[in-house]
């Protein structure tokens, strides 16, 4: 690499932090990690009940499990694009 790019990189890393760019991303997209913590909270709990599932199937547990993941996430994205077009053109930020 040349020493052009190198500098560039260090620039951005010396910028923001991990963090801050994590909560900066939050900010422009709230739903996102709503949708992540809800897939995780889908499948801690489809895990949790994986002990008492009685006579169902592992793999018709698993795909109710995905289902159930894929679904929470799909809603919270959805609800984030509908709310990121109501903030931008609905209601209109002083410009």
């Amino acid at each position: 690499m040349s020493s052009g790019q190198e500098s560039v990189f260090s620039e951005y890393e010396a910028e923001s932090s991990q963090t801050s760019k994590l909560l900066r991303k939050f900010k422009e997209t709230p739903f996102v990690p709503v949708g992540m913590a809800g897939f995780a909270a889908v499948v801690g709990y489809g895990l949790y009940k994986l002990k008492h599932r009685g006579n169902m199937k592992m793999s018709l547990h698993l795909i109710h499990m995905r289902v159930a993941a894929q679904g929470f996430v799909v809603g919270a994205i959805t609800c984030g694009v509908l709310y990121s077009m109501l903030r931008e053109y609905v209601i209109k930020p002083k410009e």
